[in-house]
């Protein structure tokens, strides 16, 4: 709304200025020496035309030829000039897609650093499963977690608002994770599965 406001008074004074400027009034027909009309191109229409040209980056076919307005017109293409340059910055920066790096990809890069915790809900069956794992890294992931008592958590909700308000990195079942994940869209999982487990259904014989 600003940017209209300035167009208009812009064009009112532009249009004030050359009617008072005896160097835009000019004889339309300068072959007829003995024509007494004289004409100002900057009507109230040709005035508009020509601050919306300038702020479209267009120009005009009107252009000033008194001091007057030649100065009100260069202050006017400064801040035309000014203007764009700011939006079209401010658009750029704001369609630009910056990409996050996230430096936590596996497992493995979790158990590589100290600055992200890491946990699990006690007594789960994902703790069994670092517990009883054979492979070096996930080994050595449970004898840091035993070792921090404070990263096992008490249930998986516990968990996830852990994960929300502090640097928290939270171990539990897939289908839960993806459950969360859709729910929540500033969590997010990161990483394969480091287990699989098939689920059944018991039902009485018969």
């Amino acid at each position: 709304i600003y940017t209209f406001v300035a167009i208009f008074t812009v064009s009112f004074i532009l249009l004030l200025i050359a009617r008072c400027s005896p160097d835009e009034w000019r004889n339309p027909y300068p072959c007829d020496a003995e024509y007494d009309y004289l004409e100002n191109r900057f009507t109230v229409s040709n005035t508009l035309w020509f601050s919306i040209g300038t702020l479209m980056q267009q120009g005009s076919d009107v252009s000033p030829s008194a001091i007057s307005t030649r100065l009100v017109s260069g202050i006017w293409w400064f801040f035309t000039l000014i203007l764009i340059s700011s939006y079209t910055a401010n658009l750029a920066a704001f369609l630009t897609v910056e990409k996050l790096v996230n430096p936590i990809e596996t497992a493995e890069d979790l158990a590589k650093q100290t600055k992200i915790k890491y946990g699990l809900v006690s007594g789960g069956s994902t703790e069994q499963f670092f517990r009883e794992s054979t492979i070096p890294i996930y080994q050595a992931m449970w004898k840091f977690m035993i070792s921090n008592p404070e990263v096992f958590a008490k249930n998986s909700q516990d968990g996830i608002d852990r994960v929300k308000s502090e640097s928290y990195a939270f171990f539990m079942e897939s289908t839960s994770i993806e459950y969360t994940v859709q729910r929540e869209c500033n969590l997010t999982q990161i990483g394969g599965l480091l287990d699989n487990k098939g689920y059944g259904i018991g039902l009485p014989e018969g």
